[in-house]
């Protein structure tokens, strides 16, 4: 090497145990830092209870998680990043291959000590976080009990997701391998006063009652069109629990967020003939994941872009449709919006409206003189490695914490609370934890182990395959995506790079196997 190369590449340095986390970029880029490359291979070799077992660690529902998640590990995959054409590869339904093909792992999984610790732990909503935080408490011997107001257990993973998404049996396996670990389950049950609350002598409080107000669109016309005019969020829910099964024939969804995704396709198969999805901004700027619009579009839903609402037209006392403002942007080098203007008024025929523009956080049942500090938003103030709120013993993960978020977050929200609660009841310093994944145990690959298969594979990214559209609308809940085919499972394992394995290498102990190449 040249003097200026010998310069620039300088060791790694392995001081830091936080690099052997970065180099994995699909692990780093999970909230929950799911060992993605490891479990891939347990797959691979066919051990789907193991790769099963290996996910729950870190994200608490890998059957749910691998047909829902938000994917944040897949824009992170360094397989994406070797060529033009290449694509990442498709660690979700990897995930959802291991759930499904698991077997029975009943014996497996944590069990409830019959000799409790003494600490007894309340726990508001029945959602990803506090479900997680009771997961990883309840082994400890810790009595945790759980607040729902909604007669089902989930939270806005049942309430928000459609079934044709998510079944109910997967949401049902996977919360009751938590509810099992003797976990209070209080259903119907919510919450009406922190004061109350903390006088029941609980040694702690986790508040995860996600962000449960949906925001409303106060435009001309907005009440005289209330009764067909519906906030994205609590329709949905009225749909899960069965409250409403139909809408008009032609619908408009206002918002372009996942939310908006999952009502489009929900009025589909409520009746709706005509579904029109309006957003504000170029499709560039939205915020729905790209598969999300990809499967709306696949039903036919017009997706309608640089259009403004403006009112809700009225007619007879009825309302008929909504106008709007087109819209024209000028966008710089750097792709941001600079200028807008209006070129016309546009109205749109509906029935229904559903609006789909996003969520707040709601917390009328906490008083504000217990030392819990909220912001300008009305969202509390919360520690964001302890997730400790102001208030000493209380503290609050997911949706509650920071505003809106995904499913694979409020797991991670949950793990750090469970941590933190678990330090608050021993005495403990809460800021003093151990950093992700430090702990005594050797992830090193010597070179007898390095038998797995480890050449690149060309493959492309298999395509999951859909139930056909015309039976995928017969009942709310059949399940569009049919998850991979073993065949389709064997090819895609083989397309991870491994970019897990230890990457530091002695050159003085080479023994020409070769691993610094397949690394490389």
């Amino acid at each position: 090497r040249t003097r200026a190369e010998k310069e620039i590449m300088k060791p790694t340095d392995t001081s830091d145990p936080t690099y052997f986390h970065r180099v994995v970029d699909c692990q780093w880029g999970c909230p929950a830092h799911t060992p993605v490359p490891e479990y891939i291979r347990l797959i691979a070799q066919g051990r789907f209870a193991d790769a099963y077992m290996l996910n729950r660690e870190s994200n608490v529902f890998p059957g749910i998680l691998g047909r829902v998640c938000d994917r944040p590990c897949e824009p992170a995959c360094r397989r994406g990043r070797i060529g033009e054409d290449e694509k990442p590869v498709a660690i979700c339904r990897l995930k959802r291959v291991a759930a499904d093909h698991r077997g029975d792992i009943d014996d497996r999984l944590p069990k409830a000590p019959a000799q409790k610790n003494g600490k007894r732990i309340a726990l508001v909503g029945a959602g990803p976080a506090s479900l997680t935080v009771a997961n990883d408490l309840a082994p400890l011997g810790y009595e945790c009990t759980i607040f729902e107001a909604l007669k089902k257990p989930g939270g806005l993973m049942r309430s928000n997701i459609p079934s044709f998404r998510l079944p109910a049996k997967v949401l049902d396996e996977e919360i009751g391998y938590i509810t099992a670990m003797d976990v209070d389950l209080r259903l119907g049950t919510p919450v009406k006063s922190m004061a109350a609350l903390l006088a029941d002598g609980y040694d702690a409080v986790f508040v995860g009652s996600g962000a449960p107000k949906g925001k409303n669109l106060d435009l001309p016309g907005r009440d005289a069109a209330s009764a067909n005019i519906h906030i994205g969020i609590q329709w949905l829910e009225s749909v899960a629990f069965g409250h409403i099964d139909k809408i008009g024939k032609n619908v408009l969804i206002i918002g372009v967020g996942n939310t908006a995704m999952d009502c489009c396709r929900t009025s589909l198969r409520l009746g709706a003939d005509n579904v029109k999805v309006m957003a504000r901004k170029p499709r560039n700027f939205f915020k729905a994941s790209v598969w999300e619009l990809e499967d709306a579009e696949e039903e036919n839903i017009e997706i309608v872009i640089n259009h403004s609402p403006k009112s809700f037209v009225i007619e007879g006392g009825k309302m008929t449709g909504m106008m709007f403002e087109k819209l024209e942007y000028v966008v710089d080098a750097k792709g941001e919006i600079t200028d807008q203007k209006v070129i016309e008024d546009v109205f749109f025929p509906a029935d229904d409206v559903v609006l789909a523009i996003g969520q707040d956080n709601a917390f009328p049942w906490i008083e504000r003189d217990l030392g819990i500090e909220f912001n300008k938003w009305d969202v509390p103030a919360v520690d964001k490695t302890t997730f400790q709120s102001t208030r000493p013993g209380v503290f609050f993960g997911g949706d509650a914490a920071f505003g809106p978020a995904n499913i694979i977050w409020a797991v991670e929200h949950g793990h750090q609370a469970a941590i933190s609660i678990h330090r608050y009841c021993m005495g403990a310093a809460l800021d003093e934890r151990l950093a992700h994944g430090v702990n005594l145990q050797s992830t090193k690959m010597g070179m007898h182990e390095w038998s797995y298969s480890n050449d690149f594979d060309p493959a492309a990214r298999r395509k999951m395959q859909h139930v056909e559209l015309t039976k995928r609308f017969e009942k709310l809940d059949v399940e569009v995506e049919l998850g991979f085919t073993a065949e389709e499972a064997a090819t895609e394992v083989e397309r991870c790079l491994n970019c897990d394995i230890q990457t530091v290498f002695v050159p003085e102990l080479c023994t020409e196997c070769d691993a610094c190449i397949d690394i490389c």
